[in-house]
């Protein structure tokens, strides 16, 4: 299945091939600034997603483990990738269509501002469980 989107002026635009688009949050600080609330995202490996206009995505290493990437144009946040092994997290919100995802949990949840709660049955994390999953101490 072919998945598509774009930043907001459309100077970069993807396409995933996925057989669905699983929907998670994040609620640290970087991700509540970088995207100016909460982030939502799915996840594409490495050869899973190719970019049009490569050329304006402008990337920032946030932290040891992660760097984060926008449109140079209009500053649309585009996603995540894990210096590790190139994860990317798309930003949900770039997303031409949501037809068929679903959401399959948060992380960061001791960081989640109080004023807002994502409904359902679905996986929570803390930080320090999140940094243990994926290998780093807490």
């Amino acid at each position: 299945m072919s998945i598509k989107g774009k930043c907001l002026c459309g100077a970069v635009r993807y396409e995933v091939e996925k057989d669905a688009v699983e929907v998670g949050s994040c609620h640290c600080g970087m991700c509540r600034a970088w995207t100016g609330g909460i982030n939502l995202s799915f996840e594409a490996k490495p050869g899973e997603i190719a970019f049009a206009g490569e050329e304006m995505i402008e990337a920032f290493a946030s932290s040891d483990w992660a760097e984060r990437a926008f449109c140079r144009r209009c500053g649309s946040s585009l996603f995540y990738r894990s210096k590790a092994d190139g994860t990317m997290h798309v930003a949900a919100g770039s997303l031409e269509s949501w037809e068929g995802a679903r959401f399959i949990g948060e992380i960061y949840i001791d960081a989640k501002p109080a004023l807002y709660a994502l409904a359902g049955d679905h996986k929570r994390m803390t930080e320090a469980e999140f940094l243990a999953s994926i290998g780093m101490a807490g």
